[in-house]
């Protein structure tokens, strides 16, 4: 399912009375790196590369300093295999795999009122790989996100946001992660890790 799909089906079962004053709609770009698996039989590193990545935030009022949010954040790449030559590995270099994060959480202005001045931000849901690659299929796992970030008023209901958010994603998997037969290797791992800087236009309602 892709990411803009996914938000306007949650948008659609969303009551009215939730669009109430206060809230935002945010569409950020950004930069993502780290996250990486392990080659199950060599242990060589098959990394996700460092890209860009598109994601948008729906902020809805709970008081006057908080916002409770739905965050939806998709990263395009590509693996990127370790120096070893001549591995089973080695055929994934360079193949497209997709990183998509969905999660509900929050946003706290500790300094002033939503929607201007520093804030942290942080939640809770899934993360799903999507590699491009005959064998392998889409893969959901359980994440968490944190971040923190300022936001600046630019117009009547206009703001820039700037953060930086880290992600978390428990893979626990000890071999065979994507893989729906034929695969050119089995792939695990513990966790994934990724850090990202974002930038974004917030539009209030």
């Amino acid at each position: 399912m892709r990411a803009s799909t996914l938000f306007a089906a949650v948008l659609s079962v969303l009551p009215a009375s939730a669009f109430a004053e206060g809230g935002a709609l945010t569409l950020y770009g950004g930069y993502r790196s780290g996250g990486s698996f392990t080659d199950s039989t060599t242990s060589q590193s098959i990394d996700v590369g460092d890209s860009g990545a598109a994601s948008v935030s729906l902020d809805l009022p709970l008081d006057a300093s908080r916002q409770l949010q739905l965050f939806i954040g998709h990263q395009a790449s590509k693996f990127a295999v370790g120096a070893l030559p001549a591995t089973p590995a080695s055929g994934l270099d360079g193949r497209s795999v997709s990183v998509t994060y969905v999660h509900l959480g929050g946003t706290y202005f500790f300094d002033g009122p939503v929607g201007r001045g520093p804030y942290v931000v942080g939640g809770v849901g899934a993360t799903l790989f999507s590699p491009t690659v005959s064998g392998y299929s889409r893969a959901w796992r359980p994440s968490l996100g944190i971040g923190i970030g300022y936001q600046w008023p630019i117009a009547p209901r206009v703001s820039v946001r700037v953060e930086a958010r880290g992600y978390l994603t428990l893979v626990d998997s000890e071999g065979s992660l994507f893989c729906s037969g034929g695969c050119i290797v089995s792939i695990r791992g513990d966790s994934f890790t990724q850090g990202e800087a974002l930038i974004g236009l917030s539009l209030g309602f």
